[in-house]
């Protein structure tokens, strides 16, 4: 993926009217139209969709680029097609492993001492708000999830990583770029994992991800252009990627 479409650069000048939708030349799946040009991957590859609602909101982030140029950080719909179409089906194996090396280490997994006045109130935050989570992978996957105190984090049961492991391994192209971006952006699988499954809204997750950093707002206060921008970005990968998690899924 060139790194134009994870940063804030501009490409080119918009070379075309119009974008719209139309079914795909073989029939299977959706193809975005530039005017007359069908979309293409950054090497070069139809970028064909597996549904149309899909195809319309990618044809929506190229039409709502300005005529001074294309800005591919907003479109973060159309960098997960990519992902799915070009990285995924090669490496799939890699992708899986890299989830599954962190899984111990799951923000959701880590404690903050609960004997410390400096984090007591976090440990309290986190059993009220992150327990039920783990309850819900309990009931799920037949597993009771370990919680450590330990910053490098522990070891789960052979069975809940097997487990997820497996549920992994079953999931379409889109669906493990949608968990993945999802689990590098809450460095937590099992909060990917539960948007995956429908348990966590957005805002959830969201709340579950900023604990800590939430808890020094509310105490030490919100510095902008510093927490407000982190915020933003935050909801951004998220809520793209669950979007177009969403957005792929054939009804």
């Amino acid at each position: 993926m060139p790194m134009s479409f994870m940063t804030g650069s501009i490409v080119g000048k918009r070379f075309y009217k119009e974008a719209k939708v139309r079914q795909a030349d073989d029939g299977i799946g959706w193809s975005v139209m530039l005017d007359y040009r069908t979309l293409k991957s950054p090497s070069k590859r139809p970028l064909k969709l597996p549904t149309l609602p899909l195809a319309k909101a990618i044809a929506a982030e190229w039409e709502y680029q300005q005529t001074d140029g294309i800005r591919p950080f907003t479109m973060p719909l159309m960098r997960l097609a990519c992902t799915a179409l070009e990285r995924v089906p090669l490496t799939r194996t890699k992708i899986i492993e890299n989830l599954m090396k962190r899984f111990n280490q799951d923000l959701v997994f880590c404690r903050a001492p609960e004997d410390n006045n400096l984090t007591s109130g976090v440990h309290e935050c986190q059993v009220q708000k992150i327990n039920p989570l783990l309850d819900w992978v309990e009931s799920e996957f037949g597993f009771k999830p370990v919680v450590y105190y330990s910053f490098f984090g522990g070891k789960q049961e052979d069975g809940l990583i097997k487990a997820i492991d497996n549920l992994l391994k079953k999931m379409d192209d889109c669906e493990l770029a949608a968990i993945d971006a999802i689990a590098s952006a809450a460095h937590s699988l099992i909060i990917a994992v539960g948007i995956f499954r429908g348990k966590l809204q957005l805002e959830e997750a969201i709340e579950l991800i900023r604990i800590e950093e939430d808890l020094q707002v509310d105490s030490w206060g919100l510095v902008e252009g510093g927490h407000d921008v982190d915020i933003a970005d935050l909801k951004v990968q998220i809520s793209s990627a669950a979007v177009f998690l969403g957005l792929s899924r054939k009804i």
